[in-house]
């Protein structure tokens, strides 16, 4: 095998980071304290995210909508303290993904859970290695300050944007974040409103 051969096979196996979060039409994924509870919730625009992506369904909520398929393009969750905070406050101990490999990000103590993990530390080095581990694509849960920490490893964007203006809020990408640009694969327009955006961030074609 020569090493340009090498170096597709390591492209095509490699992991993606995926960043796929819901936003106001003004860029904010909550509102200041951290509430997305005004974005519109449609049973049409849930069963259709969900028959795309069925793991990233809550656990608790899997039988009640009746989402029974496994995980299509995500085994792994990544979260930040404040986007895991909603499932400890609601005693979810196992956390909203307990189906999937959930990793919080956080110096803080958290329930004990087999389910859940730790990371701190190095986070960008230590998201590389996972990007380099075997599995399926990893799904970037949120929030913006995670994100603007992750943004020179995340291979692509997805944005539910819901016909609503925040006003104010937490930003898709935390403070930071140098300007660069993107590589717009499409629109879908979804039950209920929803846009589904998707972008490339060109990490991929670098490699």
């Amino acid at each position: 095998m020569n090493t340009t051969t090498t170096v597709v096979l390591i492209g095509v196996l490699m992991r993606k980071l995926v960043y796929f979060v819901a936003t106001s039409i003004d860029g904010f994924i909550a509102d200041p304290a951290g509430d997305f509870s005004r974005f519109p919730v449609h049973q049409e625009t849930l069963a259709s995210l969900f028959t795309r992506y069925p793991e990233t369904c809550p656990g608790h909520l899997r039988e009640a909508l009746s989402v029974t398929s496994k995980p299509r393009r995500f085994d792994t969750v990544l979260l930040g303290r404040r986007s895991h905070a909603p499932a400890v406050e609601a005693g979810l101990t196992d956390g909203a993904y307990p189906h999937l490999r959930q990793i919080v990000v956080t110096h803080q103590d958290l329930p004990e859970s087999p389910r859940v993990e730790i990371m701190g530390g190095d986070i960008a080095a230590r998201v590389a290695e996972l990007k380099d581990e075997p599995g399926l694509d990893i799904w970037l849960c949120g929030g913006g300050e995670l994100a603007a920490q992750l943004v020179d490893l995340i291979d692509e964007i997805q944005l539910k944007i819901n016909p609503i203006l925040l006003g104010s809020g937490i930003p898709l990408f935390g403070d930071g974040t140098q300007p660069r640009n993107l590589q717009a694969i499409g629109v879908e327009q979804l039950p209920g409103g929803i846009n589904l955006a998707t972008y490339r961030t060109g990490l991929e074609q670098s490699r």
